[in-house]
């Protein structure tokens, strides 16, 4: 299942989350994303909520939120932070866009390198205000160029 693939490669890229540091994640109104987060991180140790919509004739009709584990803020229940994020990526890699004609023959490979040359120029070199986001977060001290991307060991 994909959702499980999804958790299982968070859970190789964070810390593993704590009680006192728990994993705050919310997803959409798929159920697959329960069983996966609690297969591979302990329930304590996760806040959790979720967004459903419902929707008619390809229209939002209402949502509703869920505090799943934890109970969560009402206020940060939400997925239009990853759905931006996910249209941004359907503007700028082609393989990624519905109906496309540019399209992986190897799935899965290509695309996940096309995905994180995306996110090391998201995260090193795009430029807001002077700073990139890894910057922002105190990860980075100074913006990379292309050359420190592809050299870096």
């Amino acid at each position: 299942m994909i959702a499980d693939h999804i958790i299982w490669k968070l859970s190789q890229i964070l810390s593993p989350p704590t009680f006192r540091d728990p994993l705050e994640i919310y997803t959409d109104g798929n159920p697959q994303y329960l069983p996966a987060l609690l297969t591979y991180h302990r329930q304590d140790c996760i806040i959790y909520g979720r967004v459903i919509k419902h929707k008619r004739n390809g229209r939002l009709i209402w949502r509703r939120k869920e505090q799943v584990l934890r109970s969560p803020k009402w206020e940060e229940i939400d997925t239009n932070t990853i759905e931006n994020y996910n249209g941004i990526l359907r503007e700028r890699i082609s393989r990624l866009v519905r109906r496309s004609k540019c399209f992986s023959k190897r799935r899965l490979r290509y695309e996940e390198r096309h995905l994180d040359i995306f996110q090391g120029y998201n995260n090193f070199m795009k430029n807001e205000d002077g700073r990139t986001p890894l910057m922002k977060e105190g990860k980075i001290t100074k913006i990379w160029q292309w050359n420190d991307f592809f050299m870096y060991r």
